[in-house]
């Protein structure tokens, strides 16, 4: 498999006194929760779940509470053991490690960042941002030199010696995931970072951390309550009910093609409107523009602006029409207000 992946073989985690229950006739019978913790004592917080995660991918899971997604997360660097099904990162069955082996895991190869990132209020924001280097004996200097650089990359360049009271929520989370970044791990994993952020203030970090992780090719498992919020970040999405994974796919197909009622439900209402890209509506460069020239003046913006930004460049530069650039600034193609009218009414 891809190296720095994550694989999920058929992942069960019941909580209970083992003697109460057979893990045998709970998979075969597959009783309801309340059913379970009548007859057994326990509750199946994930049952049998398989996935991949590939080298690079934002895999969302998404769920309401007590789904199981939170649990599912923490055995990927072992905060939880599964009471059976295996766990593969980096092509490494984890539960096969020492407990030596799994704390060096998880101090160079998994970041994690929590709802509640627990920054500790007695040392500066750099000194945070530099925990888990200072961990591994790194020198002062270059613990110094990680933590600015990765405040400069989470938009915090300047404020390393400020304290944690001195900072807006947004900004603890920012500095949450600069010491998940400090280690330059592999993998990171995201536990509803973003929850109890304001609308504007979480729809800005998001827009910030995908762009981050984009940029340096983090494994991401991220995991949300919110659909726009896996939509918005997810290369696939996991849609999680009683401890199962009832359908993974792309965007488009958990919002377009949802395969079991549960699903249907929770993406009902939600338009399709959200996954309109200017990737998916732009058309080619015509041939006397070729060359760029005619289209010198143009707004520029890139292939993943959604819906809203669309239309207000649209509506800000009349018919002019918009050009759509790669991460190197080469034109992909353009949108006029005709592909982007074409594009609304086929997802309508």
């Amino acid at each position: 498999m891809t190296a720095h992946a994550i694989e999920f073989r058929d992942v069960w985690k019941v909580f209970g006194t083992t003697s109460k229950f057979d893990l045998g006739d709970i998979q075969r019978e597959f009783l309801s929760k309340a059913t379970l913790l009548e007859k057994h004592g326990c509750v199946v917080a994930v049952a049998g779940v398989s996935f991949k995660v590939e080298a690079g991918e934002i895999f969302c899971v998404m769920g309401l509470s007590g789904s199981g997604k939170s649990t599912l997360v923490r055995h990927v660097n072992r905060l939880i053991r599964p009471t059976a099904g295996q766990i593969i990162v980096g092509g490494e069955d984890i539960n096969l490690k020492s407990e030596n082996e799994i704390r060096e895991l998880r101090a160079r190869s998994i970041g994690m960042v929590f709802q509640n990132v627990a920054l500790l209020p007695h040392r500066t924001v750099r000194d945070n941002v530099a925990l888990s280097l200072e961990l591994r004996k790194v020198s002062t200097r270059q613990r110094r030199e990680v933590a600015e650089e990765k405040l400069e990359l989470v938009q915090l360049a300047g404020w390393g010696d400020r304290y944690p009271d001195e900072l807006s929520g947004g900004m603890r989370q920012r500095i949450g995931l600069a010491r998940a970044l400090a280690a330059d791990p592999a993998i990171l994993l995201m536990d509803e970072p973003f929850s109890a952020l304001d609308p504007l203030i979480r729809r800005d970090l998001q827009d910030q951390f995908k762009e981050l992780a984009d940029k340096l090719q983090k494994t991401t498992l991220f995991i949300t309550h919110d659909l726009d919020e896996a939509v918005r970040l997810g290369h696939q999405i996991g849609v999680m009910k009683d401890g199962q994974m009832l359908q993974i796919g792309s965007p488009e197909d958990i919002l377009g093609s949802p395969k079991h009622p549960y699903v249907e439900k929770f993406v009902q209402g939600s338009s399709r409107l959200k996954l309109l890209k200017a990737a998916s509506v732009m058309s080619p460069l015509s041939a006397d523009a070729g060359d760029g020239t005619a289209l010198a003046d143009a707004p520029r913006l890139g292939p993943d602006a959604g819906i809203n930004e669309l239309v207000a460049l649209s509506n800000r530069h009349g018919n002019r029409p918009l050009v759509v650039v790669d991460e190197a600034g080469a034109a992909m193609g353009i949108v006029t207000a005709a592909s982007l009218l074409r594009g609304i009414q086929e997802r309508l």
